[in-house]
């Protein structure tokens, strides 16, 4: 499944992000928890990556003094989230193809990355945590495989793409990326939903 075939997916099923369907306290506890390792300084800028429509996160980030950069490949989600929060930097790209033009204090890549087709992966992750200031977080979910994998799903409606590099490959590109792993936990148990939280080492 190309890109294109998932942004037009994710623009047919935008408005979802803003109903009832949407629990709105998805991954704030777990974005609340990377925050603190940065301890004090949390200013600068934040990335949110496939930051879609919903800016539930944005409060959280606003209040340690960070300037968002939001990305998404669907341009109703960009739509949307700029009518929410208009002081968000906001651009519709393509994450694989998209190139940083600063560093960041702190990544988020929520429920997003792991559309991102198998091969494109692991140079997809190392250029996020390369992205990173030194001492800087990234938050990311990914499919908590013990090995490498891909599936398609329609859980949300239309067909869409997942791949994982398995639980060894994460480790291993965080390693090759100068980062640590500071926190991995399936929060969703007995769900294969991972999310991980990693630190470049200062």
């Amino acid at each position: 499944m190309d890109h294109a075939a998932i942004a037009s997916a994710y623009d047919g099923i935008a408005e979802r992000w803003l109903d009832a369907r949407f629990n709105q306290a998805n991954g704030v506890r777990q974005h609340e928890l990377a925050l603190r390792f940065l301890e004090n300084r949390a200013d600068g800028w934040a990335l949110n990556v496939g930051c879609g429509c919903n800016t539930r996160l944005n409060p959280s980030l606003h209040a340690r003094g960070f300037q968002i950069e939001g990305i998404d490949i669907s341009g109703r989600m960009i739509a949307l989230a700029r009518e929410a929060d208009p002081t968000m930097l906001l651009q519709q790209a393509d994450i694989c193809t998209w190139q940083p033009c600063r560093t960041y204090r702190f990544i988020s890549a929520w429920d997003s990355i792991w559309h991102v087709k198998l091969e494109a992966q692991r140079p997809l992750m190392l250029k996020l945590m390369r992205a990173l200031e030194a001492g800087g977080v990234f938050i990311f979910t990914a499919g908590g495989l013990d090995a490498e994998g891909t599936h398609v799903d329609a859980a949300m409606g239309p067909e869409v793409q997942y791949s994982t590099l398995g639980i060894p490959g994460l480790l291993a590109v965080i390693q090759e990326a100068g980062c640590v792993c500071r926190h991995l936990e399936f929060d969703q148990y007995p769900q294969k939903h991972l999310y991980v939280v990693v630190q470049r080492i200062a």
